[in-house]
């Protein structure tokens, strides 16, 4: 019995819609980093992007547990010398939820060139509308 092996040519993608209204950030992005990789596919391989496309939608509602809201800091650098900017994370999912979404997705993927094509798959949006009927998504209900 021989090992099988996908490659991206064999690889049939799908389109799944997720709402992410009162749902927990950290378990949102875990479970949509699953999808992401591939895991959740039987022809699931390491070194190959066997993952599927994911469109989150109402990104605006999404949810932090305990004191994170008032403690949990989002830094950036502005690339200037001494350009170290932090701001409450109350204040980065009012300004754009969007970003803090795909902040957390991303921390969950792999840290290489694989882990940046796969982040591509993913789509935010702050409310329930997108453009991408025409890729006829799935909807995905997250059990958690």
């Amino acid at each position: 019995m021989k090992t099988y092996m996908a490659n991206a040519q064999t690889v049939e993608r799908k389109w799944y819609i997720i709402d992410a209204t009162n749902m927990t950030l950290g378990r949102l992005a875990s479970e949509v980093a699953i999808i992401l990789r591939g895991k959740h596919k039987p022809i699931y391989t390491p070194h190959v992007d066997t993952g599927d496309h994911v469109i989150i939608i109402n990104a605006e509602k999404v949810k932090l547990t305990g004191k994170k809201l008032d403690q949990k800091h989002y830094h950036y650098h502005t690339g200037y010398p001494g350009g170290l900017r932090s701001i409450q994370y109350r204040d980065f999912l009012a300004k754009s939820p969007e970003k803090a979404v795909m902040k957390a997705v991303k921390g969950m993927l792999p840290k290489n060139s694989l882990g940046r094509d796969m982040l591509t798959k993913l789509r935010v949006y702050r409310g329930s509308e997108h453009p991408h009927a025409a890729q006829q998504p799935e909807v995905l209900e997250l059990k958690f």
